[in-house]
């Protein structure tokens, strides 16, 4: 056992694991931090998980902001990652061969080493704001949106260092993702409606795949596993598969209020939580459409806006800036960023939201919950799962 030492970059604490049976399911559980300061895993689009389930990756503010950290598995000893300015709390992805992690401080995508924790700035924007950053399958490319200087786009390049360009767009884009099969291709969120759009890694052939209304509220689109298909969420009550090629056919999987959604590699199965109401974290079979609990999540998973079936309108926005203002003693006319508005009062704090997320042998969750007072990470041990056997065929 290694002892605790005094915070900073490479620097072990003991471990903080806690483990209880699920209430409801008696599938195993572990919450992995315990210090009375916000600790997540990363965004559920990507793996908090290295290979072979030897690290779980997370964020956490116990030094005063955010910083990257991970636990050892299963045992649960913490090793600090990074320090110095902060990291966008929901940036980090894990590169496929287990060694890189690739993570956004303000308008820079930085690479980290997870043998010797060296660092080193990979791409950047002079006063840009950077999304989190996602790698292609084989962690040759990565993208990330991007806003500067009043324009929005998404910057792609090799992680090298090498072929970076920044792909113009006039709305803001979130969450852009490399086709699992096709790592030319890229599809990406757009705010406001329509959401979903795809164009090439050059920066062609730019296409809306839906076309639709503020008030059909497309949400959490991402690839169906190696199918190269997209699943997204209506919310609050449909779950939906679209067809990568031409004809773009749109089906229903399920109808409950399946909200961050994360398939399995070979898309038969899709991970999620829900939200009003809760009904914990479900795994549902793609071809029938049935799902099955895993576990409770009892996250606060704040948003007024998840109690609409609409995007936010500007009256939504400006009502958050209100808040905002008035929590900081600013003017009411003060504005804030894009990430800002995103994780304000109108979608919530995203920490308080749960973001399940497979392991890459997918036998584990991760997920968030404050359900004591302050978000903290927790892995399921799915093998535990009396539906193991079902879970496993997907």
């Amino acid at each position: 056992m290694r002892h605790h030492r005094t915070a900073g970059k490479g620097q072990w604490s003991a471990s903080e694991r806690h483990s209880f049976r699920d209430a409801r399911t008696g599938v195993e559980v572990h919450r992995y931090t315990s210090a009375p300061a916000i600790s997540h895993p990363t965004y559920f689009l990507q793996s908090s998980f290295t290979p072979a389930n030897r690290q779980l990756l997370f964020t956490s503010y116990r030094t005063g902001d955010a910083q990257l950290f991970a636990a050892t598995l299963p045992e649960g000893e913490i090793l600090q990652l990074t320090d110095g300015p902060t990291v966008h709390p929901f940036s980090a992805s894990i590169h496929p061969g287990g060694e890189t992690v690739f993570f956004v401080r303000g308008g820079e995508v930085w690479g980290l080493s997870l043998r010797d924790l060296r660092e080193w700035k990979i791409f950047g924007l002079e006063g840009a704001q950077f999304g989190e950053a996602s790698p292609d399958a084989n962690g040759e490319w990565i993208t990330c949106a991007v806003k500067h200087d009043g324009h929005n786009g998404l910057a792609v390049g090799r992680a090298n260092g090498d072929d970076w360009r920044v792909i113009p767009f006039p709305r803001t884009i979130i969450h852009p993702q490399f086709h699992p099969l096709d790592p030319e291709w890229l599809e990406f969120a757009a705010d406001p409606a329509p959401r979903m759009f795809r164009v090439r890694r050059d920066g062609t052939q730019l296409e809306c795949l839906f076309e639709h209304g503020n008030d059909c509220f497309v949400v959490h689109e991402t690839f169906l596993g190696n199918t190269g298909d997209l699943v997204f969420t209506i919310w609050p009550g449909q779950l939906c598969r679209m067809r990568w090629d031409a004809p773009r056919e749109i089906e229903t999987i399920a109808r409950f209020n399946a909200w961050h959604i994360t398939p399995n590699r070979a898309g038969t199965s899709i991970l999620c939580d829900t939200n009003h109401p809760d009904e914990g974290i479900h795994a549902v079979n793609v071809r029938t459409g049935e799902r099955t609990l895993l576990c409770e999540s009892r996250a606060s998973s704040q948003g007024s806006q998840w109690k609409q079936s609409r995007y936010a309108l500007p009256e939504d926005f400006a009502e958050a800036r209100r808040q905002a203002s008035l929590r900081s003693g600013q003017s009411g006319e003060a504005a804030l960023s894009w990430m800002e508005v995103a994780t304000d009062t109108v979608y919530g704090p995203q920490w308080t939201h749960p973001h399940p997320s497979y392991s890459p042998d997918e036998t584990k969750i991760a997920f968030a919950s404050d359900r004591d007072g302050i978000t903290q990470v927790f892995v399921a041990d799915l093998e535990t799962h009396p539906q193991w056997a079902t879970l496993k065929e997907g």
